[in-house]
């Protein structure tokens, strides 16, 4: 199976996935979106695919998201997503593409709809949250 998670080492919740894809026996592409943005066309796609907003992908915490102004009606979808481009921080993530869909998994364990059933027997969060 083809696994892609768009990840951010520094995140918990980022890390939490790329652990538990690994303990599912998948070895993901690993994106440090930071580093390498997915660009406009890419950025569309995975939205798309995830069947949202791209409001709803759109991260506060960490982001020039109040600076800019973002929680305003007034931004078109298209704004949006060159916002995100021009400032890819402001993607939330992590952002995982398999064979069974693409999804914003946010809380972590949001993964689990990405991979096959009992794929993960059981897992523990970095904080000592049992998932399974």
């Amino acid at each position: 199976m083809t696994v892609t998670i768009y990840h951010n080492p520094k995140c918990g919740t980022s890390r939490n996935v790329l652990a538990m894809l690994r303990e599912a026996g998948e070895e993901p592409q690993v994106i440090d979106y930071l580093k390498t943005p997915p660009g406009r066309e890419k950025l569309v796609s995975l939205i798309a695919a995830m069947g949202v907003s791209p409001r709803a992908i759109l991260r506060q915490k960490g982001t020039p998201y109040d600076e800019l102004g973002l929680g305003e009606d007034k931004w078109s979808d298209d704004e949006l997503i060159d916002f995100m481009v021009e400032h890819p921080i402001l993607m939330n993530r992590p952002i995982v593409e398999t064979p069974l869909g693409t999804k914003l998994c946010r809380p972590s364990e949001t993964v689990l709809e990405l991979l096959p059933e009992d794929a993960v027997k059981a897992f523990t969060k970095e904080d000592g949250e049992v998932v399974r």
